[in-house]
């Protein structure tokens, strides 16, 4: 007898073949980060988006306009506000809490607010025995008299002690002062030091956790021994705080007398051939690379940039027309 045929096998469904991508458990997908391609032909990334800078012609918080016309910082503002020093179409103001436009006629030590102009920042050489304020008390001659005739009235990023030397910062604008100043901006502050006694790498070494020093805590410090010549010793430092006389207290706590201190960096921006006294205006490129697009868009430095090729394109054509 032939053999029994096999038992047909049940019908089955045919089975789907599962989704090559997976789906989320619930809502909707989540948003992918957009690829920045750039401008086309350019090279260049698109420039982020951000809130555009105030126009010549919009209201400013008197802070903020004081600080743009670069007398002083937002915070150096509001105390000269207290203080009384600042009228506003007549009367003395008692709050910073207004805004003033074109029209409005404001006086400062009964001075009329000076034009704002684009930011600007200047590297200087500072020289020992001037100290870095507008107006002293004791009558010592100041940095921003002893500054180049062409200079415009400016203000300084920090500051540096009488006896101190080196890199000096200086802008026409306190917004921009006063954004280089904070700690949160994180730049490097970077010190050449001679100093009188005897130290060793370890102990410079501990001050990379930071130190208190009669109730003042100091952040984290790079120090270095570089050269040793009698009783003396140079040192390199590097801090990102630079709160008054850090570098001097720290190491009269180690025992050390400082009797040169020269500052040689700030951030990205260094002392390199600057000579005692002498002053040099950084590229508005160079400045708005090192500060971000978002507050050299907030500052207008772009605008300002292009603003000076279209003149520059302009007068190379007008110059070509001539000679043709």
């Amino acid at each position: 007898m032939p053999a029994d045929k096999p038992a047909k096998r049940p019908d089955r469904k045919p089975q789907r073949k599962p989704d090559r991508k997976p789906q989320h458990a619930s809502g909707p997908k989540p948003d992918r980060k957009p690829v920045n391609k750039g401008v086309a032909g350019t090279g260049r990334p698109h420039k982020p988006q951000s809130k555009p800078a105030a126009g010549p012609d919009e209201p400013l918080r008197i802070a903020k306009a004081m600080a743009r016309a670069g007398l002083c910082s937002r915070r150096e503002a509001e105390r000269w506000i207290e203080q009384g020093r600042v009228n506003v179409n007549g009367k003395i103001l008692k709050t910073p809490a207004i805004e003033v436009g074109p029209n409005d006629k404001v006086l400062v030590d009964g001075k009329p607010l000076p034009t704002a102009e684009p930011p600007r920042l200047w590297r200087y050489y500072k020289p020992r025995g001037l100290v870095t304020t507008h107006n002293d008390p004791q009558g010592r001659p100041t940095v921003f008299e002893s500054l180049p005739e062409d200079m415009p009235r400016v203000i300084s990023v920090g500051r540096l002690d009488f006896n101190s030397e080196g890199l000096l910062l200086l802008t026409n604008d306190g917004a921009l002062a006063r954004h280089m100043e904070l700690p949160s901006t994180g730049w490097l502050r970077r010190y050449r030091v001679r100093a009188h006694g005897r130290v060793s790498q370890q102990q410079l070494d501990a001050l990379k956790d930071g130190v208190e020093i009669e109730g003042v805590r100091y952040g984290p410090i790079e120090a270095t021994i570089d050269s040793v010549q009698g009783a003396n010793a140079w040192l390199t430092m590097a801090l990102r705080e630079g709160k008054n006389r850090e570098v001097r207290r720290i190491l009269a706590h180690l025992g050390l007398e400082v009797n040169r201190l020269i500052r040689i960096s700030y951030g990205p921006f260094q002392l390199l051939e600057l000579k005692p006294g002498e002053a040099e205006a950084v590229k508005r490129r160079v400045l708005a690379d090192q500060l971000g697009a978002r507050l050299a868009e907030e500052l207008n430095l772009y605008a300002v940039e292009e603003e000076q090729q279209r003149a520059k394109r302009k007068g190379s054509g007008r110059q070509r027309d001539d000679d043709a």
